[in-house]
């Protein structure tokens, strides 16, 4: 398919930042090195585009502790979303959750009491801020019959969000063969969180909650230090060391952070705030174009009208440098022999962003209408004047 450069003036020239881009001089901008962390993996991400700020042994295979109950709460709110579960259902807590997670399991634990019957979105809150075993145990059961069909359900849900390099065993993150995942999938699934299930993604924030007379904080040391941290998980064994993700919002822009391994509980919360601090100060994400922004025009060969307008079909988002909008820059390729009939969001070309001469975002350009065929006088005009276009 031949393609030709089209308007990239006009494309440009709505937007202050792009418009900035095409400035001469264009600058390198100086970023200093991402720290070092005193942690066996760790990962930072834009929460908006996924871009990658700060990677260390990001898809090396770890234990995630009681990381593992982020996907355990994922899939008690996807079972809510599809009507399957209701907040109010009671939960009953088995003999089994008791003793495996309750107060005398020497694990974090809800205090739940045996055979008592407690609604889901306590059960919820009690895994999340609590980081209940008895909670994850029990919720497991009530919607999977028991936590080993539970964990099938979680390996699945994995697979679904793109998170290859997991394998979960059980609902709690309590030490089993082969029960493994890395910063990556972690990011993943917290970005999961945060965009499917806002409602019970705020649950996370959440600093104290009291059951059964018992008030607990929430093991999120950053959420008492930093009011722009708004979750998410920790988690703690001997074999996977001190656990952070941590997620946080400033000036317009989301940030995740996974540590993992570290050497105390002080130490991961230090660790991802150094991570954090990193990516505020040093990038931005900027938001370029919205869905259904006019980006320019092109010939339809047979069409009526002969002019279709390009759009695009989604917001357009990029993680930049701060300072470095200037050297941002954007084109258009559209092809050359564009014929009607056209459908409404059909894909008729590419836009480009670059950076310092590298892509870092390409997306189609769509029809913003149909265009019909023209009558047969003006599709055999156009034949000829074709001929000449070549």
């Amino acid at each position: 398919m031949r393609f030709s450069v089209a308007r990239a003036a006009l494309v440009l020239a709505h937007l202050f930042i792009l418009v900035t881009a095409m400035a001469a001089n264009a600058s390198q901008v100086i970023i200093p090195a991402p720290p070092q962390l005193a942690a066996t993996a760790y990962l930072l991400i834009d929460a908006d585009t996924g871009k990658v700020i700060v990677e260390h042994n990001a898809d090396e295979q770890l234990p995630p502790a009681s990381l593992t109950k982020m996907m355990t709460s994922y899939i008690v709110s996807e079972e809510i979303y599809a009507g399957r579960l209701q907040e109010t259902d009671l939960v009953r807590v088995s003999d089994d959750a008791w003793r495996r997670g309750g107060a005398k399991s020497g694990s974090s634990t809800m205090f739940l009491e045996a055979r008592s019957e407690v609604p889901v979105i306590d059960m919820l809150r009690g895994v999340i801020i609590q980081s209940g075993n008895d909670a994850s145990i029990a919720l497991a059961q009530h919607i999977a019959g028991s936590e080993e069909a539970f964990a099938e359900i979680m390996n699945q849900q994995a697979q679904l969000l793109g998170m290859t390099n997991s394998h979960f065993r059980n609902a709690t993150g309590w030490p089993a063969e082969g029960h493994l995942t890395t910063a990556r999938d972690l990011a993943i699934l917290a970005k999961a969180l945060i965009n499917d299930h806002p409602k019970h993604y705020a649950l996370y924030s959440e600093k104290h909650f009291k059951h059964n007379g018992i008030s607990q904080p929430n093991r999120n040391k950053l959420l008492f230090t930093d009011n722009t941290v708004d979750g998410i998980k920790t988690g703690h064994t001997e074999a996977a060391g001190y656990c952070l993700v941590a997620s946080a919002k400033r000036d317009g822009m989301r940030l995740i952070s996974v540590v993992m391994g570290a050497k105390s509980e002080n130490t991961r919360a230090a660790e991802s705030k150094k991570l954090l601090a990193y990516g505020f100060r040093y990038y931005q994400t900027h938001k370029l174009y919205s869905a259904g922004d006019e980006l320019g025009s092109t010939r339809v060969w047979g069409g009526d009208p002969k002019e279709l307008v390009l759009t695009i079909d989604h917001d357009i988002l990029a993680t930049i440098p701060r300072g470095g909008a200037k050297n941002v820059k954007a084109a258009i390729e559209t092809d050359a022999n564009i014929e009607a009939p056209i459908a409404k969001h059909q894909a008729l070309g590419k836009l480009k962003i670059s950076l310092d001469d590298e892509v870092i975002v390409e997306t189609d350009l769509v029809a913003a209408t149909d265009i019909a065929e023209a009558g047969l006088v003006d599709r055999a005009w156009d034949a000829i004047l074709r001929l000449f276009e070549e």
